[in-house]
């Protein structure tokens, strides 16, 4: 049988105008791989909130699902019952809910504490009408110390009444299938979608990898920095790492695949391409 393993992809809030524009021709793109959504970030205690709300705009006049993240720290309930008003008068009923960071300087956590509380909210105050994305972390949340903990966090969350999760990005398939089945045995069934961040730039990922407790793996990193300022052999190593390990992730089952792909995409192309993802119709779990 040859199902093809569904796609969705995820954009940053343009800056700028030409950022805009740019955004409007990778959506264009992307878009030929029939994604199941696209989804469009938020900035700490919501600083990108009308630029998230332009981009997903966008998408959705382009004829794309768009899923805001929307994250609750800092907010109280007023203001995300507004946000989530003025989504469902555009028809958008799909959302990533995240606790998300606190602007720097900013002294009170809000209303909201925990994003199973966020999700508790919007099942109580929208209905089951939505469809609701929270965050899993395969190498445990940075800020977490112990892994037990993370999980009966990450629990709560799906018991609150998420419909799926995308993890944050890795580069160990063990770690994601590890975590997949220490979920399953505190019974969460939902879908867990695996974040892919192809290597757009190897020291802006190392640095994200390394804030984020996420490791790459040493051969990898040595040969990468072996490289130095060859941007060719690193873009065909880095397509290599990340298709390799998007293959092993099909072969045990994954739900779907999430790029990560920082408003660009020629990477995600290619790597949908080589795995055979740019040619089917149909999509769906």
């Amino acid at each position: 049988m040859n199902t093809r393993t569904p796609v969705s992809f995820e954009f940053f809030p343009p800056n700028t105008p030409v950022g805009a524009e740019k955004l409007q021709t990778v959506v264009q793109e992307l878009g030929r791989l029939k994604p199941e959504y696209f989804s469009v970030t938020y900035g700490a205690g919501g600083s990108t909130r009308e630029k998230t709300l332009a981009a997903v705009s966008s998408i959705a006049a382009a004829g794309f699902e768009a899923a805001p993240h929307l994250s609750c720290i800092g907010s109280t309930r007023e203001n995300i019952a507004e946000i989530l008003a003025t989504y469902r008068a555009q028809n958008i009923r799909r959302v990533v809910a995240l606790r998300g960071d606190l602007p720097s300087g900013t002294a009170t956590a809000g209303e909201f504490r925990y994003a199973s509380e966020l999700v508790t909210f919007i099942r109580e105050t929208q209905g089951s009408d939505w469809h609701i994305e929270v965050a899993a972390y395969p190498e445990y949340h940075p800020q977490q110390r112990y892994a037990a903990k993370d999980l009966q966090h990450f629990a709560a969350k799906m018991k609150a009444g998420a419909s799926g999760a995308i993890t944050q990005f890795f580069f160990s398939p063990d770690a994601y299938f590890h975590f997949v089945n220490e979920a399953r045995k505190l019974g969460v069934e939902q879908p867990i979608v695996p974040g892919i961040m192809p290597f757009h730039n190897y020291a802006r990922i190392a640095q994200f990898a390394a804030r984020d407790g996420i490791d790459i793996p040493r051969w990898v990193a040595l040969k990468m920095e072996g490289y130095m300022d060859d941007a060719a052999s690193i873009r065909a190593f880095g397509l290599d790492v990340i298709t390799a390990m998007c293959e092993r992730l099909i072969q045990g089952g994954v739900p779907a695949l999430h790029f990560y792909t920082l408003n660009q995409s020629g990477l995600t192309l290619e790597i949908c391409k080589r795995l055979g993802l740019s040619q089917g119709q149909g999509l769906g779990h």
